[in-house]
């Protein structure tokens, strides 16, 4: 059964504004399936069959004669040569909409994108399900915690139980896994591993050492949530620093892994200038790390860890399913170890936000939101305590204890 997804609003209004939209994100995300369900009447061809792909390498010039626009075009990395025809094609007709691209592997697409489709072409990154998508809920607008919002969004929600929490946690927010409960969790991402290395990994960078960059992405997802310390990661894995950044990088790049910046500015000297890593799907963190079943996740030592990872991108995926691509998202420390977990910037406010997986949140929980009163040229907006508890509240004057469902 398909489920909607909260991307699709986007695509089609940049369809509108654009002669060309691509969609990025992730193996397995959705990307093809949600744009054949948007592009059903149109001519759909796939750079996965290497009859095609050969014919595209030979001459490219062909290849739109043979499925003209409005067209839909699969794993459009494998053929960068054809970026360079769809501009000439969008030079001459002016039209909008005529061509549907995605592919898994961003950084090479981008390449072609930027030098050849700049100011032609929509963009939109896809990850897997959000909660909103599992649990059908339509409201579709980036989460900032004003009043504005939390009066739109309560219209429509619906009950999460702390189980069901920690399931989908577990689960991950994978499409195949979502809509198959009664698939293997550990075979779908062993398989799931196993291909990311070797059909995109491989064509990335030069890895001679799969079994090494495994245990790169291990240690990574031990990380989760944390500062990112590429000396240690190179430790734990024993590699040196800079094969830690470039494999790093190949991980942020395909979406796997985000880097959360941390919000300063010249009056902020104390803040940490360090992003902290975020893996994008916790499921896939959780297989990597061994935590084997939701019971002995939510008991586990990195608990806390995994349901900041979780909300953190849940809420990157309500900008991303908008079409944000430049996220307005941070977090705060400094050396007095004082830490605010993210900073949404909003309407020229930074709203604080505190993520803990208890169910009984207090005013202790946001003390560090002074912080910011502190700063000169910085104005606070309402803020609050993304947490387990049941019911959207006050905490103490804008700030609010926020339940997850509110996401």
């Amino acid at each position: 059964m398909y489920i909607n997804r909260q991307s699709e609003k986007t695509v089609e209004a940049l369809s509108k504004m654009f002669g060309a939209v691509l969609v990025a994100g992730p193996r397995q995300v959705g990307k093809t399936t949600m744009l054949e369900t948007l592009c059903k009447d149109m001519n759909y061809v796939t750079l996965d069959d290497p009859i095609i792909r050969a014919t595209v390498d030979a001459e490219s010039n062909t290849f739109f004669k043979d499925n003209p626009p409005p067209v839909f075009v699969d794993e459009i990395q494998k053929a960068p040569a054809l970026f360079e025809q769809i501009k000439m094609l969008l030079d001459k007709s002016k039209k909008k909409g005529q061509f549907f691209m995605c592919g898994s592997q961003q950084f090479k697409m981008m390449k072609g994108v930027s030098e050849s489709l700049a100011g032609r072409i929509g963009l939109i990154t896809l990850l897997g399900f959000s909660l909103r998508e599992i649990y059908g809920i339509k409201y579709d607008k980036p989460f900032v915690p004003t009043e504005e919002f939390f009066n739109e969004r309560k219209k429509e929600t619906e009950n999460i139980s702390y189980d069901d929490v920690w399931n989908a946690i577990h689960q991950g927010s994978m499409p195949e896994l979502c809509s198959n409960r009664g698939y293997d969790w550990q075979m779908f991402y062993s398989a799931y591993v196993r291909t990311y290395i070797e059909r995109d990994v491989r064509e990335i960078t030069e890895i001679g050492d799969t079994v090494k960059f495994t245990r790169f992405m291990v240690a990574a997802a031990a990380s989760t949530g944390q500062l990112l310390n590429l000396s240690s990661l190179a430790r734990d894995v024993g590699i040196a620093q800079p094969t830690a950044e470039r494999w790093l990088s190949v991980l942020v790049s395909s979406n796997i892994v985000y880097l959360l910046n941390p919000y300063y500015n010249n009056i902020t000297k104390r803040a940490v200038k360090t992003p902290k890593l975020y893996f994008l799907d916790t499921g896939l963190a959780a297989y990597l790390t061994k935590w084997n079943t939701p019971e002995v996740l939510k008991n586990g030592a990195m608990a806390g860890a995994f349901f900041e990872t979780f909300v953190i991108s849940e809420i990157i995926k309500s900008y991303y399913n908008k079409g944000v691509l430049d996220l307005p998202l941070y977090f705060y420390r400094d050396k007095d170890m004082k830490e605010i977990d993210l900073i949404i910037e909003d309407g020229g406010l930074l709203h604080p936000i505190e993520i803990k997986k208890h169910a009984d949140p207090s005013v202790k929980d946001i003390s560090a939101f002074s912080v910011l009163d502190n700063i000169a040229n910085v104005d606070r907006g309402s803020g609050g305590v993304i947490c387990l508890y049941e019911r959207l509240m006050t905490l103490k004057g804008e700030d609010r204890i926020i339940p997850i469902n509110m996401l």
